[in-house]
């Protein structure tokens, strides 16, 4: 009985963090092709938070120009924009959404 209680107050919590330490779950690679994103997609956070699709496309767009500056203020502002237009035109290309609200050209 004590070498029962001794495995099970010593080496069975080590055995279990060393058994959740090799179970833990590698998040799977997902590639989105943003030039197919959808209004709905976007503004119903099916792909990804639009905060986090509104950096990129900001960074996108800058780069193209050369601009390495970021305006937090006018892009919080502009991603509501483009929410807010996507909310009433789900089935449009988010895309065409940004060309159409902000006057930005963004890829094809």
């Amino acid at each position: 009985m004590r070498a029962y209680k001794y495995f099970f107050t010593t080496k069975f919590p080590l055995l279990v963090f060393i058994a959740l330490l090799f179970s833990v779950d590698a998040k799977a690679q997902v590639v989105v092709d943003v030039s197919k994103i959808t209004c709905n997609q976007f503004a119903t956070y099916k792909i990804e938070n639009p905060e986090n699709i509104a950096i990129w496309l900001d960074g996108y767009y800058h780069g193209t120009r050369g601009d390495m500056k970021v305006d937090i203020q006018t892009l919080s502002a502009d991603a509501k924009k483009v929410e807010m237009y996507c909310l009433s035109k789900p089935e449009v290309p988010l895309v065409q959404a940004v060309k159409t609200v902000l006057g930005i050209s963004l890829g094809p």
